[in-house]
């Protein structure tokens, strides 16, 4: 199960891990926690007035293409997008929005998914959220909640027999090595690469991947459908932007994989891993 904020993410964030999972026979859900509504339209062949009118409805539409391509099963928690404050200090967050709504209300719908589901991994997002978006930092503590609630009986009795998760990851998708590889994949190739500012701004002392990932996912064979899904929505991503910049074939050979942080086991665990799952199966052939 992979709980994600806004309809996009999901194709942003470890989704060729979970169309190779899903390509290999596992049942993977993607859970998307609001509507995306007070998106910004980012792609300007979309920034229209039919659209802009039906901005919910036309992301409910770019959501289902995505869970199609990416081979998933899809639900939506059905909290409404926060959108992202800006000034300094930021406006109050919109009354009655996902970032808003008490804790413990998201997480027993959260709650109630998964004791239907029954996953043995989820994936979410780390305590800042990736970026500081109000939805994504709510999505990190509304999914922790949630892993540890499941699996307690005294918790949300109403919510369906409890069920434990067995491990719980973070996504890591902005990593600083993987950018200065392909900014220099460019330059070798006498092109201008996409990155530079990036990494002018980026502190290397801030090293996510030397610092915190535990998970490295090969799934090179699945970035082309990664590429397509977060192309079908197609309001929040611009065909030309950075996102596509880098060819495949260079992203195939110098960053075959994504990247995880393992945050809860529930089974014993040798770090670093190479797969989700690692441990499960001998946790699973043990009960039974």
């Amino acid at each position: 199960m992979a709980v994600h904020a806004h309809p996009d993410d999901e194709s942003s964030k470890g989704a060729a891990t979970t169309a190779k999972y899903a390509d290999e026979g596992a049942r993977v859900m993607v859970v998307t926690l609001t509507g995306g509504e007070r998106g910004d339209i980012l792609n300007p062949a979309m920034d229209l007035p039919e659209v802009r009118g039906r901005i919910a409805e036309v992301r409910r539409d770019e959501m289902a293409k995505a869970a199609e391509i990416l081979g998933v099963e899809h639900r939506w928690l059905g909290f409404v997008d926060s959108g992202l404050p800006e000034g300094d200090p930021p406006p109050p967050l919109p009354e009655g929005c996902f970032a808003t709504v008490p804790l413990e209300q998201a997480t027993e719908r959260l709650v109630r998914l998964i004791r239907e589901f029954r996953p043995h991994v989820m994936t979410t997002y780390d305590e800042n959220g990736g970026y500081p978006h109000p939805d994504h930092i709510r999505c990190h503590q509304v999914s922790v909640a949630a892993y540890e609630a499941a699996a307690d009986y005294r918790l949300f009795p109403d919510a369906g027999p409890p069920w434990a998760v067995l491990k719980l990851y973070y996504n890591h998708g902005f990593i600083r090595q993987r950018m200065k590889l392909l900014q220099d994949e460019f330059e070798k190739n006498g092109m201008e690469g996409p990155f530079a500012k990036w990494l002018e701004r980026w502190d290397p002392e801030n090293d996510v991947f030397e610092k915190r990932v535990t998970t490295r996912v090969e799934c090179a064979k699945y970035f082309g459908r990664r590429d397509d899904a977060l192309r079908a929505h197609a309001t929040q991503i611009d065909p030309n932007s950075f996102f596509f910049a880098a060819p495949i074939e260079w992203q195939e050979r110098l960053w075959p994989t994504e990247e995880f942080e393992l945050a809860r086991s529930r089974v014993p665990v040798r770090l670093p891993e190479t797969d989700l799952f690692a441990g499960i199966e001998d946790h699973v052939d043990k009960l039974d």
